[in-house]
This record gives C-alpha cells, structure tokens and sequence, in this order.
C-alpha cells in the first residue's frame, strides 16, 4: 500500500482506507484482513479503496470480504489511465451499499498522482462526506461517477504548528519545581485529619490511659502528689501558715519531690510504650503491648478509612489538575503530601517526649529554692526605724516602747525564718533563707531611742503616744504579714511544683496524637504516603515521558501524509516571498475545468474517434502578468459582492478565468489588490498548483496558512489534561490494591499514544474535532471545573485556532451553483464520456463543523444552503460534484464472469 496516499493509521470515526493498487507488492488479502481488523465506532463499517479502474472486475474477492462480516458501505475510488474508454465493476460496488468514483487521470504537471489523491483520499475519508458520496453515487446512473473537486484548506504554517505542539506539551508537563509542604487547608477532609494531628470526634470522651493501668497509675500518683503540694501551699501561706502551727504538719519540699519522681516515673512509662511499640505498622501484638503499658486502643474511628483515601487522594490530584497547575507542580505537592503522611512510628516522638518532660525539667522541678523574705536589708532598716520612732515619742515609757517595736520587728522576721516552706519539717530537706531579721533589730533599737528623745523634748500627752504605738505596732504586723505572704509567693513561683500539671496534660496530649497518628492510623497513613508517592512518581514520569515525547519529530505533512504548509509557508505568512503557482493547463492538458458548453453534437463514434491516438502532453501555462494580479480587472466588482459574471457565472467567489484565458477556477497564488495577505488575519493564501512543501498542491486545491489563534495553545492544553485525567482513572484502582505495583511503563506508553492522538488531530484539522470520547472519571462532576476539563465536545471555532478566516469557504459554499467552478478529475479527452444530462450530476457541499462556530458565524453562514455536510472533523472545505457517465461506458459484471484476484 502506498503510505504517501492513506493515513498511517485509521482515524477515528472516519472510513478505513486501503488501497489496492499494488497488489504485486503486497498480499491483497492481507490488506483486506488489515482493513476488517480496524476499529470502526457504532457498528458502521465504512470502506474507501483505491483501486485501478481495469482491475476491479478481478478484485471481485476482495470487496466481497469487506462485506463478510456484516453490512459495509464501499466508496471504490478506482484510477484510471488517459488510453481507458470504458469502466468495468462487478455487482457488489453497485449502490446502495457500493460505488465508484472513476478519476481518469490524477496527474499534472509538476503535480505527482500521490499529492492529487492523498487530499481527495483526506476528504472522501470524512465520515459525513462519505456518506454524502456513497447517496449521489446512489442517484447517478450505474452508480459510477467522475469527480469535479474544488476544495480549500485551512492550516499552519509548519513554524506555527510546531510552536503551538510545544506550549501545549510545556502546558501540561511545567517546570521542576521544589515540594514544598502540604497543609490541611490544602487537601480534602479525609486527608487533613492525617495532617492537622487532631482528634476526631467520635474518639473525643475515650479513656487512653485507663486509670488501673501501669501508666493511669503513674499519672494519678503524679496529679495527687501536685495536689497535695497545692494544698499545702494554700496552708502556709497566709497568716495561720505564719503566726499559729499549722504550717508545721505541711511539708512542701517533700510534696515536691514527690511530684518530680511521680513524673518520672510516668515519663518512664509512657517512654516505654512508645519504644516498645515503635514500628510503623500497628499489629495485634503491638496492641497487647501497649495495652500491659496502660494505654488501651479504641477502634478505627469512623470519620476516616483505608478504603477512602484513596478516593480523596484522587478528588485532591483532580482538584490540582482542575485549577490549571501543570503535572509536576501537582507531582511536587503530592509528594509533599506522600512525605507528611508517612508513617514514621511512636519512637520517633522520644525527643518530644524528652522536649517536655526531659531530665533537664525534671531538675528544675525538684530543685532547692532559697526563702527569701523582708525585701532589701536598707529599706527594712529605714522603716523598721521609723515605727520604732513612732512608738518612742511616748513621753518616758518611749525609751522602752520605741526599741521594743524594734524587736518585735525582728521577732517577726526570724519566726519567717524558722517556718520557712523550703523547709521539711524533720530538716531533711531545707533550701535556706534570709529574712533580714538583723537590720530591722537594729533599725528598731536606733529609731526607738531617737523617739524617745523626740517624745521627751515635745512633751506630747499620753493619748498622742498611744495612738503613736498602736499605729507602730499595727504597721508591723501588717508589714511581716505581707513580706511573708510575697515570699511564699515568690518561692512558689520559682519551684513552681504545679508546673507538673502542665507537663502531665502535655505528656497526655503527646500519648493521644501518637496513639491516633502513629498507633491507629498508621494502616491509613502507610496507604496514603504510598498512594500519593505512586501517584506524584507516576505524574512525574508521565510529564519526562511527555516532554521526551513532545521533543520528537511531529508529522509535519499529516496523519500519515507528506503534504502540508513547508518551511517557506511561514515565509507566506508574514508577507514574505512567495513561490509562483503552476498556472491552468491548456485545454488539452491533463486537467482542467469543463462546463457543459464543451460538449459537441458527435455521436457514439466521436467518443471512440481518438481511441488510437496518444494525448498531446500537456503545455505550460502563462505567466501571471507583471503587475502582480493575474487579472484584468478587479475580480470582485462593486455590484456583486461575489465580483461579476465571468467564465464561472455570475457571482463566483474565485474571480474570473486565468491569465490564459482558458475557463477554470484558477487563481494565481499572487494576492490581488483585493484579498492581500492580511485578508484572513495574516494567513499565507497558496492559490492552485501552489507547492507549499515537496509536493505542490493540484489545481483544484487552494491551501490558506495561519499562525495559529488565540485559542488554540488552551484547546491544546486542554485536550492533553483531559486524556491525562482518563489514563489516571485507570490507575487508581490499581493504586487502591497495591500502591508499589503500578508499573508507569504502561501509562508512559498511554500518554505516549494520547501525544500521537493529539497530535494527528493538530495536524489533521488543528485540533477543531474533539478527541476520541471515552467512558473516564468515575464521577465527572465531583469537582467544580472538572466536567469542562474531561469533556472536550464544546470547541473553539476555527478561526481561533488556526488564525484564518472562514469568509473564503463561505463565499465558495454560498455561492450560486456553477460547475465551472469545479475541477473535473479527467482529460479534455475523456469529456465526451460523460452524460449529457447537467441535471444529472450530483453536488456535495461540505464545511467543517469548526468553521461556523464562533462570534461571527452567524452573520458569516447566514442563507447557507440546507444541503451543506457539516463535517466533524478535517481541515477541507469545499464542492465534490459527481458526474455522471453515459450509458454506454459502464459496464456490469456478474458473479459468473468475474475472475478470481
């Protein structure tokens, strides 16, 4: 089979093209089982051939079998050679279910037969054109027809299609970019309990450390021993504590001690259970040891389960890849996710456990403070003084009432001292302390005589010098009271036995997360790291395959074709030089355009008359004149909007004849003062017989190259995320059995094909049809904004992605029925085989669907005709009109007749 005329591969949805033309070379069965063995959707089982028109009596066998599995529908295009007269064809290529495009010469000058049949073959592929061929072909006579094409193509530049391939694949692919950390805010609720290390609900009144356990033990000795030293605390420190014997029973540095060994005792404990249960998986011998330790293990609570995080862990990637970021940055934050959630075992909160309540702390809370009381010595013996002074101005009993203050001061001051709380009753534990009991003896004594001096030389009366010492004597009490009070206080302070509390709801708070995060959910932790490290391995692979992929070569002239915009194209885009066109042949040339005034009044022998006699070569066509338009005049008159009457009728949207002035639809490919380049928005216009790469285009072909719209990069993006999303929903069961098994090969060579899928429609119709539909996510609305990202049926239309407007294809589909402005696949010398009959042909429009969608198709495509085909897919537009052959030159081949292959 010739790989320069059919596609490499069947495209989806469109009729599966063989050709047996080169039996010689290939087994023809073989290429027949080739064709029954490819995929055709819906049960419709479209065929188009390509055939030698002498041999489809002896290819009998073969088109037999395409319909040996069940109804198939055949459009045979059967090429024929100058000297053939007459076609023959068996019964099973008569309509309707069969027939037969006879092209009697596919060759022009400078123009192979490959590159005039690879865009015929492109557009009778067309599912919607093929079945619009196969019912004319059922309304002419016999069912065989000769076409008459004249078809244009909207495309890029090679330069615009390989820049757009490669945004698009740095689209979905990104950057490296560094993991970063997950939070809680960041994922579903199923994830962030695994992330925030609180508690669920349901496991809020639960018992961890049950009170007749080792640890419950520890914990209650602990709280009753600092309650104990609270209590005592509370007794010595107010006056009873000071002034009658209550204080004596309390021993505080006891009680202290006391709670620091408690604490330890229970930071032993608990340190214990996490050693002894350190592994990262929890088991039912991990339970029973934990549970001999005093800690006793509720079961799975029910706000999360192994069974749904995988589920959150694809509505997460989903949510991810639904806000637009590429397949690494969402790789680098599932990693991070994988990274957080990993379970890493109870031994490793030992150092936490040894931040709160570590040796270091444990000293400090069964340190010895000193007692230290009265405040500074120097204003202790100013004021102690001072009373003392006051209570001496009583006149003669002044020099005994003023130094007595003074050491009632003092009295006081050592009483502090002997009942100090840092002091076990017995002695054996004692911190020490000062309570300035010197300096207030000695202020007192001094101040007291010097009131009494000041109380002789004033001569007060009695009740002056007793409200002087009741007021002394209340000031002392007062002040030894407070002094005692703040001291208690401050000693308080710096042991700060209730301190353990503190420690205790830590340590209670620390054996609860790693219970729950390191004991419980370990299972559910273990399956989420590895899920989420699967899935960040397996986008991240996908992305290096993508971009290894991407880098490749792209299939610059098609699905399996060698036509296409060439590297001068970008040239024609940007106004740049511009290769001459082949001109129309002359009318004995090899092709050319007939109208039905070409017909003589000969009869029967005129049609055999040149049988005998070799067709003159055809000549070259004129060069376009120097003025840069191939035209007379202005093609496009102001009357007609189609431009005035010409060779082609009235109105006709390709301008009048040639610069050869023979009649055809020909246009130079030198713009016309008219339609310059930036007509269709920078497109490059390559007129008929416009080579645009190595192989020129044929004379009915008018190729229009842009640099791409504004939609197209996005579109691109789009339909790649999207079938990236479909090959992840295939893995996520496969995740959800065994996260370590899935084997990335497998979906590196899936997105392999998605590329290969992407890329062919990029360059079939510029990714105007959307892709395949497949049946993906589970549930595709799960996610705002996930629906638009699988279901890629709504497009763009195509002047945005191919930057080129459709107003040419409008004015070709819009205007008036007129043969001339077709192209007949024959010679001038095959013109009297036709039928006589105009009514007889049969016309198919056809317009890609892209092509009126958008902003301004509706004002574009209004009074378009009903019989217009609406293709779904394909860059071509255009007329294919079926002509007729006369009688006499079909003939029908029964069964008996036909010989075998």
């Amino acid at each position: 089979m010739s790989a320069r005329v059919l596609p490499e591969r069947p495209l989806p949805g469109h009729a599966v093209c063989l050709d047996l033309r080169t039996a010689g070379a290939y087994d023809p069965d073989a290429v027949v089982r080739a064709a029954l063995d490819a995929p055709q959707p819906g049960g419709e089982r479209r065929f188009l051939v390509l055939d030698e028109a002498d041999r489809l009596v002896s290819h009998q066998l073969l088109y037999e079998r395409l319909s040996s599995y069940g109804p198939a529908r055949v459009v045979c295009l059967a090429v024929g050679v100058r000297g053939e007269r007459s076609v023959r064809r068996t019964l099973t290529l008569r309509p309707p279910a069969a027939g037969v495009l006879w092209v009697f010469d596919s060759t022009e000058e400078g123009v192979p037969a490959e590159a005039v049949l690879r865009p015929l073959v492109d557009v009778l592929s067309t599912p919607e054109v093929f079945d619009a061929v196969l019912r004319a072909l059922g309304e002419v006579v016999h069912g065989v027809a000769v076409p008459a094409v004249r078809v244009l193509e909207h495309d890029l530049t090679d330069e615009a299609r390989a820049r757009a391939w490669r945004q698009a694949v740095e689209g979905l692919t990104g950057p490296e970019v560094p993991a970063g950390t997950a939070s809680a805010e960041q994922v579903p609720p199923a994830l962030a309990l695994l992330l925030d290390e609180g508690l669920p609900r349901s496991l809020a009144d639960h018992r961890w450390l049950p009170a007749q356990g080792r640890a419950g033990l520890r914990l209650a000795g602990c709280d009753e021993a600092v309650q104990d030293a609270v209590d005592g605390y509370h007794r010595v420190r107010g006056a009873a504590g000071l002034l009658t014997g209550a204080g004596r029973t309390v021993d505080l540095p006891g009680d202290i001690e006391r709670v620091a060994g408690e604490l330890e005792r229970f930071r032993t404990a608990v340190a214990d259970a996490f050693a002894a249960a350190g592994g990262s998986r929890l088991t039912v011998e991990h339970r029973g040891v934990l549970r001999d330790r005093g800690i006793e293990l509720p079961e799975m609570p029910r706000e999360i389960s192994r069974a749904g995080i995988v589920p959150a862990l694809r509505d997460h990637t989903h949510e991810l890849i639904g806000k637009g970021l590429p397949l690494r940055s969402v790789a680098a934050r599932l990693g991070a996710l994988s990274a957080r959630t990993a379970p890493v075992g109870s031994a490793s909160r030992l150092a936490r456990l040894d931040a709160i309540c570590g040796p270091e702390r444990l000293r400090r809370l069964g340190g010895r403070y000193p007692f230290t009381a009265g405040g500074p010595r120097p204003v202790a013996f100013a004021v102690t003084g001072l009373l003392a002074l006051l209570a001496g101005v009583w006149p003669v009993l002044g020099w005994v009432l003023g130094p007595a203050v003074g050491v009632l001061a003092a009295g006081l001051a050592h009483l502090m001292l002997r009942r100090r709380p840092n002091r076990s009753p017995d002695g054996r534990i004692d911190g020490g302390g000062a309570t300035g009991a010197a300096p207030r003896l000695f202020g007192g004594v001094l101040g007291g005589l010097v009131g009494a001096g000041i109380g002789q030389f004033l001569g007060l009366p009695p009740w002056a010098g007793a409200v002087a010492l009741a007021v002394s004597l209340t000031a002392v009490f007062l002040l030894a009271l407070r002094d005692w009070s703040r001291a208690v206080d401050d000693w308080w302070a710096r042991a700060d036995p209730e301190d353990a509390w503190r420690i205790l709801r830590e340590v209670q708070g620390l054996v609860v997360t790693t219970a729950v995060h390191d004991w419980l959910f370990a299972e559910v932790r273990h399956h989420c790291s590895a899920g989420a490290g699967a899935v960040a391995r397996l986008l991240r692979g996908l992305a290096d395959t993508a971009d290894a992929h991407g880098r490749g070569p792209s299939h610059a002239k098609g699905p399996g074709y060698a036509y296409g915009p060439s590297a001068d194209s970008a040239e024609r885009a940007e106004g740049g030089p511009r290769r001459g066109s082949a001109g129309p042949p002359e009318p004995d040339g090899g092709t050319s355009s007939w109208t039905w005034e070409d017909w003589g009044d000969g009869g029967a022998d005129d049609v055999w008359s040149d049988m005998d006699e070799d067709p003159p070569p055809p000549a070259r066509s004129a060069a376009p004149p120097a003025g840069g338009s191939p035209y007379a005049s202005d093609p496009f008159g102001a009357a007609d909007p189609f431009g005035p009457a010409g060779a082609f009728g009235a109105a006709d949207p390709f301008g009048p004849s040639g610069p050869v002035g023979a009649p055809g639809p020909y246009r130079s490919s030198a713009p016309s003062d008219r339609e310059p380049d930036s007509a269709d928005g920078g497109a490059a216009w390559a007129g008929p017989g416009d080579g645009p790469g190595p192989d020129p285009a044929p004379a009915w072909l008018e190729r229009r190259y842009g640099d791409g719209g504004p939609l197209l990069v996005d579109t691109l993006v789009g339909d790649l995320v999207a079938g990236t999303l479909l090959i992840l929903d295939r893995s996520w069961a496969g995740i959800e059995r065994d996260p370590g098994a899935v084997v990335p090969a497998v979906h590196e060579e899936r997105i392999a094909e998605l590329l290969d899928d992407t890329r062919v429609r990029l360059e079939r119709d510029v990714a105007a049809s959307p892709p395949p539909r497949h049946e993906g996510l589970r549930d595709q609305d799960a996610l705002a904004g996930l629906g638009a990202l699988t279901d890629r049926s709504d497009r763009p239309d195509a002047a945005r992605l191919t930057g080129v407007a459709p107003d040419a294809v409008a004015r070709l589909v819009l205007a008036e029925d007129d043969p001339a402005r077709t192209v007949a696949l024959c010679g001038p010398e095959h013109m009297r085989l036709l039928s006589h009959d105009p009514l007889a042909a049969r016309q198919v429009r056809f317009v890609p669907e892209a092509m009126r969608r958008g902003a301004a198709g509706d004002d574009i495509w209004r009074g378009i005709a009903e019989d217009v085909v609406w293709t779904g897919a394909g860059r071509h537009a255009g007329i294919l009109r079926l002509v007729p052959l006369r009688a006499d030159v079909v003939h029908t081949v029964r069964a008996e007749e036909a010989g075998e292959p």
